[in-house]
C-alpha cells in the first residue's frame, strides 16, 4: 500500500501545471538540441544546466529530463530528412527513414519516429519504476569482496576474448 501512495504522490507532483510547463519547455528545447548534429542529449543538458539553477529541484529535474528525451527524439528529424543523424542513437534511422523521405513519405517516417520514441520512453520509465527497488537492494548487498570478484571476472573475460597474447590483453585491461 505504501508503494501506491508514493506513486500517487509522485503523479500529483509531476502533473502540477508548473511542472508540466517546464517539461514542455524542456522537450521543446531538447528537440531543438537534438536536431543540431554533434550536440547530443548529454551536451545539451550540460550546456543548459545553468538555466536550472534558479528553479526548485523538481522542476529542474523535470526540465532536464525533458531536454534529454526531446534531444533523443530530435536526432531522428535530421536523420530522416537529410540523412545526417543528430545523435548516435539515430544512426539506424538514416537507413529506413531517409528512404521513406526520398519516396515522399517523410511525414509518416517522422510520425513513426515520434510514436516509437514515446513507446520506448514510456516502457523504459515503467521498467525503471518496477525494477529500481530490487536493483537497489542487490546493489546494496554488494560488498568489497563481491565487487572485487566481479572486477576480476571482467578482466578475465576481456583477456579471454582478446585476440593474440592473453598476457598483453590482461595487462592492457588493468591499465
Amino acid at each position: 500500500m505504501d508503494t501506491l501512495q508514493n506513486l500517487w504522490h509522485g503523479f500529483s507532483v509531476a502533473l502540477a501545471p508548473g511542472v508540466l510547463l517546464y517539461a514542455f519547455i524542456g522537450c521543446l528545447v531538447g528537440t531543438i538540441v537534438g536536431v543540431l548534429p554533434g550536440i547530443g542529449p548529454l551536451a545539451g543538458i550540460s550546456l543548459l544546466l545553468p538555466v536550472t539553477f534558479g528553479l526548485d529541484a523538481t522542476r529542474a529535474v523535470v526540465m532536464l529530463a525533458g531536454i534529454y528525451y526531446g534531444a533523443m527524439y530530435g536526432g531522428s528529424t535530421t536523420s530522416i530528412l537529410m540523412r545526417i543523424p543528430g545523435e548516435a542513437a539515430s544512426v539506424m534511422t538514416c537507413i529506413d527513414g531517409y528512404a521513406m523521405a526520398r519516396k515522399g513519405r517523410a511525414g509518416p517516417a517522422l510520425a513513426i519516429a515520434a510514436v516509437g520514441s514515446y513507446i520506448a520512453g514510456t516502457v523504459s520509465v515503467v521498467a525503471l519504476m518496477l525494477l529500481a527497488p530490487p536493483l537497489a537492494e542487490a546493489a546494496l548487498a554488494f560488498g568489497p569482496p563481491e565487487t572485487f570478484a566481479l572486477l576480476v571476472l571482467g578482466l578475465f573475460i576481456l583477456a579471454y576474448m582478446s585476440v593474440g597474447s592473453m598476457l598483453k590483453a590482461l595487462a592492457m585491461a588493468t591499465l
